[in-house]
């Protein structure tokens, strides 16, 4: 199944079951480091990332994108202290943004290649794909975790 199909799926399944959730259900750790608020904290930041890489790889020939410094960002946006229904909407409402976008990339910018700190380049097509992957896992942990 294509990354957009998957994300769409996603959206559609997981939305209503994080926004099902009250704060207090999403405060515990569930990772082993972080709790349910800051996961998907995690991926709203994923989101925005992922969002800057898609766009801009559209409209240079390749590029190098920094590091994301995960547990800073965390940290520095104080996501435990967030309200879970905003959080959820943020991270809903972004998605449905980014399955937008992904969904209009011109086919031929697919291979664009795109350094992500440093290592060495991937064709955008795995960036997307990897954004995709990334979600899975990290939604498994707050949803497996009700």
């Amino acid at each position: 199944m294509k990354p957009a199909e998957r994300l769409a799926d996603l959206l559609e399944s997981a939305g209503p079951r994080l926004e099902s959730l009250c704060d207090d259900e999403a405060m515990g750790a569930v990772s082993g480091r972080w709790s349910k608020k800051q996961i998907l904290g995690h991926l709203v930041d994923s989101a925005s990332n992922n969002h800057q890489r898609i766009v801009r790889a559209q409209l240079a020939p390749s590029l190098e994108f920094p590091t994301y410094e995960q547990e800073g960002w965390v940290q520095a946006q104080a996501y435990d202290t967030a309200s879970w229904r905003e959080l959820s909407s943020l991270w809903l409402l972004f998605n449905r943004h980014l399955l937008h976008v992904i969904r209009n990339v011109p086919e031929d910018c697919l291979a664009r290649p795109c350094s992500i700190g440093g290592r060495e380049a991937i064709p955008l097509s795995e960036v997307i794909e990897g954004y995709v992957d990334h979600l899975e896992h990290h939604l498994s942990q707050i949803l497996e975790a009700q």
